[in-house]
């Protein structure tokens, strides 16, 4: 065993939208795009992290608890779907294969227990699979406490799986608030220290810190620089224009879209030491001008050559920036009241792409996942 693990397959049964009768399979590359309409399930491969998430810190129970029923998790509740199961493969730089497995069920009076958790590992493609029981005390996961070295991997790899949303760009939201000097080792998931790792960028990477400056002026003109002095151990994003007087800015007055693409920016350009292992974005397309998210496009695949990078949208104007192997269509099937994936022929599909943009293909429903 030997190298960085990289995700090659998620399988999701009975969690949310996904009925455990019609399990939902994705390959995972280093960009993965997930379109689809309102209610086709994109937001709930995110939550599917959300899950592994607090299992992997050992607060499940108390996720579920702040999720107000345990019954949310359970496709159509716990009458018809009495547990959820999970399956991730991945594969090292030696072509080693690894396997994790988890299965919570439903238990009284509104929980979810874990009923089985399993590791596996196949020397390269070819060799014998070698599979581990892991113990269970239902509440918590025991991967987390695990000393072997496969599940040492997988623990790690799952650890730095990170979901992030900065849509809240109120006045009083966090991403314009001031944040502890102290915390600006990662950036955090709602960019809660995004002004602290910054000033830690810039002290610490400031090639990459230069870079995220450079896109920010590429969408806003007349930004120079970020003003980051710390002030009691604690630092603002405050900011100066091109002008040629020396006024610094707050950061409300900072527009919605700027903001979010700074913290996009921060979080897609960002040295590989401080990167995630895979970043997931939840429609990051919102509130960006059409020149900025093409910019997010290109910044995505900058990120992607050091991490794998998930990201639900619908957006055409995205979609247009990447190709149709990096897509995965997800609709709701009418007849099935679930989420599948559409697969996607490129063979058929050769032909439409050299006359339509993805986008086109996608308008006219000729890929799947628009609303009927």
């Amino acid at each position: 065993m030997a190298g960085k693990l990289k995700l090659k397959r998620i399988l999701i049964k009975g969690f949310k939208s996904v009925d455990s009768r019609h399990p939902l399979l994705l390959e995972v590359g280093d960009v993965n795009v997930l379109l689809g309409a309102n209610g086709a399930g994109k937001s709930n491969v995110i939550g599917f992290f959300q899950l592994l998430e607090n299992l992997m810190g050992g607060s499940l129970q108390r996720y579920v608890e702040q999720a107000g029923t345990a019954q949310t998790f359970l496709y159509y509740g716990a009458k018809k779907t009495p547990a959820l199961l999970g399956m991730l493969n991945f594969e090292d730089e030696e072509e080693n294969q690894y396997v994790y497995q988890v299965a919570l069920s439903h238990a009284l009076p509104d929980r979810l227990i874990i009923t089985m958790e399993n590791v596996a590992f196949q020397k390269g493609k070819d060799g014998l699979i070698q599979p581990t029981a892991l113990p269970t005390n239902f509440k918590e996961s025991e991967l987390a406490e695990a000393k072997d070295a496969v599940s040492v991997a997988i623990r790690e790899f799952l650890s730095g799986c990170k979901i992030y949303q900065f849509h809240d760009t109120s006045a009083d939201g966090v991403l314009r608030q001031s944040s502890p000097v102290e915390t600006a080792h990662y950036l955090q998931a709602k960019g809660n220290n995004l002004a602290a790792f910054l000033y830690y960028l810039k002290g610490s990477y400031p090639f990459y810190y230069k870079r995220i400056v450079e896109y920010v002026r590429l969408v806003m003109p007349q930004f120079w620089d970020f003003y980051l002095q710390p002030r009691q151990g604690y630092v603002s994003l405050t900011w100066t224009d091109n002008s040629a007087n020396d006024y610094v800015l707050i950061p409300q007055q900072l527009s919605d879209g700027t903001l979010r693409f700074i913290a996009l920016a921060t979080l897609l350009l960002q040295p590989e030491e401080t990167m995630p292992n895979v970043i997931l974005i939840d429609e990051p397309e919102l509130g960006l001008h059409p020149y900025a998210i093409r910019q997010l496009a290109e910044m995505i695949k900058d990120a992607a050559f050091h991490t794998q990078v998930i990201v639900a949208t619908q957006s055409p104007l995205l979609l247009d920036e990447f190709e149709l192997g990096n897509v995965s269509i997800l609709e709701r099937d009418e007849d099935l009241n679930a989420t599948v994936k559409r697969d996607l022929n490129k063979k058929e599909l050769a032909e439409w792409l050299d006359h339509y943009s993805l986008s086109e293909l996608w308008e006219k429903n000729i890929l799947g996942g628009r609303p009927v």
